[in-house]
C-alpha cells in the first residue's frame, strides 16, 4: 500500500530483534503472522577460506501449523543474511494464508 512502517523490537539476539521488529510492525496490517513461528535458524560459512570476508548462508525454517517450508538469505554480514531469510519466511508464509503482501 506504500506506507512507511517503523518499527523495533528487542529480542535475546539480534536475530530474534528483527523478527520481533518485523512482526511489531506489521501485525496489525496481517494478524496472520501470529500463526507464523520459526522453528529452526541455521548459519553456513560459504568460502571459509576468506575468513571474515566469506559469504554467509542463513536457512530459516519455519511453519503455520499445518505445514513446514524453508528460506534462505545469503550476504557477507550474518545480520543481513537473516534479515532477508526472515522477511521471505515471513512473505511466504503470508501467501500460504491467502494474503497478498505489499
Amino acid at each position: 500500500k506504500g506506507e512507511l512502517i517503523s518499527a523495533s523490537g528487542s529480542g535475546n539476539g539480534p536475530v530474534n530483534a528483527i523478527d520481533r521488529a518485523l512482526r511489531n510492525g506489521l501485525e496489525k496490517l496481517y494478524p496472520e503472522l501470529a500463526e507464523l513461528e520459526l522453528t529452526d535458524y541455521k548459519v553456513r560459512i560459504l568460502e571459509g577460506r576468506l575468513g571474515t570476508g566469506a559469504i554467509t548462508r542463513v536457512l530459516v525454517e519455519s511453519s503455520d501449523g499445518h505445514g513446514e517450508w524453508s528460506t534462505i538469505g545469503v550476504h557477507e554480514n550474518v545480520i543481513a543474511a537473516s534479515a532477508m531469510a526472515l522477511e521471505d519466511a515471513l512473505t511466504y508464509g503470508l501467501i500460504r494464508a491467502g494474503k497478498k503482501p505489499e
